[in-house]
């Protein structure tokens, strides 16, 4: 983390009250903000991570903060995160695809202008697509229907010969 910090461009000078407002401003709607520092660096990054314990640590929260990096963790146990990466990944790549940003506020309000720009007029998603297409089809190929009956098994069930098939079988041997 650190070589990246030092390959980054200093950053533009800032009061003290720009600084505080810029972080405070990442933490705005945050469920557990930390607690700031009194005397904040410049906020040169945004640093986004799971929610393992040990990116938690006071030590390391304290570090990246001293290096003006905001850590923001992902929410818990959403099985909604697959949907919601896909659409940062569409509002990032709209927002930011041939600009260059000058400092984090360019960024914030690309993202912001865009996100209301999408809500004003959303797309709706659906789970579905070539992948569920996918699992259905693998889904099909591994189902034995039971006769008839709409149940199905994993596996298929021998059918029980009748002393008819047995004797059809038996003579089809012979000939």
């Amino acid at each position: 983390m650190a070589a990246v910090l030092a390959a980054l461009p200093e950053p533009p000078p800032q009061t003290e009250e720009e600084r505080r407002a810029a972080w405070d401003r990442w933490q705005d709607g945050l469920t557990s903000p930390f607690t700031l520092p009194d005397r904040l660096p410049p906020l040169r990054m945004l640093l986004v991570l799971d929610n393992l314990s040990g990116h938690k640590t006071p030590s390391l929260v304290l570090w990246l903060a001293a290096h003006g990096v905001m850590p923001l963790y992902t929410p818990l146990s959403g099985s909604w995160l697959n949907m919601a990466e896909s659409i940062q990944r569409i509002l990032v790549r709209r927002a930011l695809t041939g600009e260059t940003p000058t400092g984090p506020d360019d960024i914030i309000d690309w993202l912001e202008a865009t996100a209301r720009g999408w809500n004003a007029d959303p797309t709706p998603f659906e789970w579905a697509g070539k992948r569920q297409l996918r699992r259905a089809r693998s889904r099909q190929r591994h189902r034995h229907t039971l006769g008839g009956s709409g149940a199905c098994a994993r596996r298929p069930i021998r059918r029980r010969l009748t002393a008819l098939d047995q004797w059809r079988h038996s003579c089809q041997v012979t000939h």
